[in-house]
């Protein structure tokens, strides 16, 4: 466990893990994986853009320039064919109207060389056809067609000289086979330009073929990538990560994959050696704690074994230790009444000295045993009604309110709360006995009960304020400690317990008792009571409420200067 907390020590792991944490990152592979394929569909948009383009070029050069350039060659054809025949016609017959497709033809020639020109600019190889028609036709008319037509008279037949027809047919001929020419060179451009459109339309299916192959080859090789670089090293993670939750702790967990999977790796392990840490420092402090434990049980059980062993001696300070000093005190009173005539004054002043001391420490047992068994024996916590506990109080101090004239101003309405019967009594009797008690000579006690409830309503605060002679600021913690007396027992008798009784009693009901120094009329007695966490239930009757017992004094001492 040391060595695996020491591998944590981060003053070595940045360090360490910084350099494990360069590479490439599953961003920076799908990254590069989209920019080549960025690339690869830019190219192929350029190209097949252009082949696109190329494409359109070549078919509209075909359909708009050499289809119908060879439809006007035709055209050309048949109008010098025209030419010739109306010539020779009327050369022959002097009828006029074989005039007609001669001069028909030679319009229609017109039209063609200039639709041809339109239509073939650009191609100087085509032009020159043209021209060379052109001209053979032209020199055609000059030398034969021309003459002969010029020398016909109308309405006059006539035969035609076999040396002249020849020499036409000649020139002619050479017009036949130029045009013949010009149509073969037009069927050849016809041939290549529709390879030509083969040849682009074929590259442009490959490029776009390419492309396809390029987008499916992508899409496979981000599904491999992804397998490879995320899918493989998460799945490794988790299963490593399930076998450290199962109890593995110690397993290490290896960093696999890119960079940043690496460092969720690394994040993880680090993660878990902190955890192996925490563990082993938490079963150290379990162990520690299981130690203390055991060493608090065994406490426990010495300090219930003391427990008993004081019960035992309240017992035997109750009735072992009273009886010894009952016969003291009864065998001091039998020799003052038997001897008390033999006796000098001093004798019977011991005497009396010895009854007093007996009775004291009667008085002084039972109150002890009275402050030890507060909250541990006959302990009976019911829902009391705090009216009917003061009203059990007053009546046990009947004696003495009636015989100092006390005056007690009381809420008409106590609420409830939940606590012992028996040592509420005994509050309420040692307050208001306390102030009945330690009243002012030359005024009747007058004793004020308030009842407040907190805000929250979760507590009760309940004062007990009189007129007597007070008690100073300074003396304001002290006379809630036992024994601690701040008058003489020839002033005021008592055994100085009561008040720590009082706060014993508070205490055990989860209160806090103290004395208001802002008072100045008197002494002012504040304690608070815990209510029942549901406020609104009604309270239940009270328990029984049994009289004080000879242990509870009616006027203890203590609580004033």
């Amino acid at each position: 466990m040391t060595t695996t907390a020491k591998s944590t020590d981060p003053a070595t792991a940045p360090s360490r893990w910084g350099r494990r944490r360069s590479g490439v990152t599953v961003r920076g592979w799908f990254h590069l994986v989209l920019i080549t394929m960025g690339i690869l569909v830019a190219v192929g948009s350029l190209v097949g853009a252009h082949l696109l383009n190329r494409t359109t070029e070549v078919f509209h050069h075909l359909s708009d320039s050499i289809q119908p350039a060879r439809a006007e060659a035709y055209r050309l054809e048949t109008a010098l064919v025209n030419q010739e025949t109306g010539a020779r016609g009327y050369a022959i017959t002097a009828d006029p109207r074989f005039l007609e497709p001669y001069t028909l033809g030679l319009r229609e020639e017109n039209e063609a060389v200039e639709r041809l020109r339109e239509l073939l600019e650009g191609h100087d190889s085509l032009l020159g056809d043209v021209r060379e028609i052109e001209e053979a036709a032209a020199q055609w008319r000059v030398e034969h067609a021309e003459p002969l037509i010029d020398g016909v008279v109308e309405g006059a037949p006539r035969a035609l000289d076999p040396a002249v027809t020849e020499e036409g047919r000649v020139a002619f001929d050479r017009v036949r086979t130029l045009t013949e020419e010009q149509g073969d060179h037009l069927t050849a451009a016809r041939d290549a330009t529709r390879e030509e459109l083969g040849s682009l339309r074929t590259l442009r299916d490959a490029v776009l073929l390419t492309m396809v192959i390029a987008f499916f080859a992508t899409g496979a090789a981000m599904t491999i990538l992804l397998r490879a670089l995320v899918i493989r090293p998460l799945t490794h993670l988790a299963a490593e990560s399930r076998r450290v939750a199962r109890g593995e702790f110690d397993r290490h967990i290896p960093a696999e994959g890119p960079a940043d999977l690496r460092s969720m790796a690394m994040d993880v392990e680090g993660m878990r050696r902190r955890i192996v840490s925490e563990l082993a420092a938490s079963r150290e402090q379990r162990e520690r704690l299981e130690r203390q434990t055991a060493d608090l049980d065994a406490r426990a059980v010495e300090l219930r074994r003391s427990n008993a062993e004081l019960e035992q001696f309240a017992y035997v300070a109750s009735h072992d230790l009273q009886e010894p000093l009952r016969k003291v005190a009864s065998f001091c009173q039998l020799l003052e009444k038997r001897y008390g005539d033999k006796l000098d004054d001093r004798g019977a002043q011991y005497i009396a000295f010895a009854v007093d001391g007996a009775k004291r420490m009667q008085v002084l047992i039972n109150d002890l045993l009275t402050f030890s068994r507060v909250g541990r024996v006959n302990e009976s916590r019911a829902v009391v009604e705090l009216d009917r506990t003061l009203d059990k109080a007053l009546a046990n101090l009947s004696g003495v309110i009636e015989e100092s004239g006390a005056r007690i101003e009381r809420p008409d309405r106590l609420p409830a709360l939940e606590g012992d019967p028996t040592l509420l009594v005994m509050l309420w009797q040692n307050l208001i006995g306390n102030a009945v008690k330690f009243r002012d000579p030359d005024h009747p006690p007058e004793i004020r009960v308030t009842c407040d409830i907190a805000g929250d309503a979760g507590s009760l605060t309940v004062g007990v304020a009189d007129n007597g002679i007070g008690i100073p600021e300074k003396f304001a913690e002290k006379v809630f400690v036992i024994f601690q007396r701040l008058h003489s027992r020839d002033s005021y008798s008592g055994t100085g317990i009561g008040l720590a009784l009082c706060k014993k009693i508070v205490e055990y009901h989860g209160g806090r008792i103290r004395i208001d120094t802002g008072y100045t009329e008197g002494a002012r007695f504040l304690f608070t009571l815990p209510l029942p966490e549901e406020a609104g239930e009604a309270p239940a009757t009270p328990a029984s409420v049994a009289a004080p017992t000879q242990a509870t004094p009616l006027a203890p001492e203590g609580t004033a200067p």
